[in-house]
């Protein structure tokens, strides 16, 4: 059976990975008590009438303090069963979670008359320390949105599931940041720009005529083929090192036009080789 444990910090997207792994197939248990998990097992699910071979489980700091303190042992035991287990872990630094308690007017978990928010917070990251110091995986979701999480957990656990190399390839604009969890960057820029064209300003990489633009442009297929020809040699390499997943990010200035259409012919290309490719444009979300 395969167990992922999803845990991390209130407020860093635990329940948004959960809702994938549900989609994903998973039966998915959010908050169970840590001194239940001794007894997750493939057998003890069917004596209960779960025929199930996949599941996923939500901890959090709210499980007793001696329970998590015990995660690290917890977890060995149940590897020593041929469990197949991995720990996805998120996080986001402590301005980020502030300010989506305050967006969403959600009560922490671990506030209260005494405890400010802020406590909780900091509280919150000491208790779960433990299981961060276990995890396969630790995510930081400072800077993605639900859709970005989303991709990057099924992403991961496609790759993981299926002993394939699972493939998301991005684009995004520079000016809004570099996205995070990202394996390979190109910079597209040096291209020519539809958004100095001003019938093509306000459209995007998807419509057919900013394709038309860019495909009638000599250095966007050397961009390109420079691009997959570089994939293309070293992505079996890091198959071949047992990594499940990789992230490849193609930006320009605003994420719209030069990246977006780099990224689907890319896409397009690798789902020649590869069963999981995914592509999400970041900007256009």
């Amino acid at each position: 059976m395969r167990l992922i444990v999803v845990s991390g910090l209130a407020g860093a997207g635990k329940s948004v990975a959960l809702n994938m792994l549900e989609d994903l197939g998973y039966y998915c248990i959010d908050n169970l008590p840590l001194g239940l998990l001794r007894e997750v097992s493939a057998d003890t699910l069917r004596r209960q009438g779960l025929d199930f071979d996949r599941l996923a489980i939500g901890v959090d700091s709210r499980a007793r303090q001696t329970e998590i303190a015990e995660f690290s042992e917890r977890i060995d035991a149940l590897r020593s069963d041929d469990l197949d287990i991995e720990i996805i872990y998120l996080y986001a630094d402590e301005d980020t979670i502030l300010r989506r308690y305050s967006e969403t007017r959600r009560k922490h978990p671990l506030s209260n008359d005494q405890r400010s928010l802020i406590d909780a917070v900091a509280l919150d990251t000491e208790l779960t320390q433990p299981i961060a110091s276990k995890a396969d995986i630790s995510i930081d979701t400072s800077r993605l949105n639900i859709h970005q999480l989303r991709d990057i957990i099924r992403n991961r656990v496609e790759g993981s599931s299926s002993g394939e190399l699972s493939i998301l390839v991005q684009s995004f604009g520079f000016k809004y940041g570099l996205p995070p969890a990202v394996d390979f960057v190109f910079d597209v820029r040096c291209l020519p720009n539809p958004h100095w064209v001003p019938e093509l300003r306000a459209l995007t990489g998807q419509d057919a005529a900013v394709a038309e633009h860019l495909a009638a442009q000599p250095a966007t297929h050397e961009m390109r083929d420079d691009i997959v020809r570089f994939l293309t040699r070293w992505l079996p390499d890091f198959a071949r090192e047992d990594r499940t997943y990789i992230t490849v990010a193609i930006g320009c200035t605003g994420g719209k036009h030069r990246s977006v259409y780099l990224a689907e012919q890319i896409t397009e290309h690798l789902r020649r080789q590869y069963a999981n490719v995914l592509v999400r444009h970041n900007e256009l979300h």
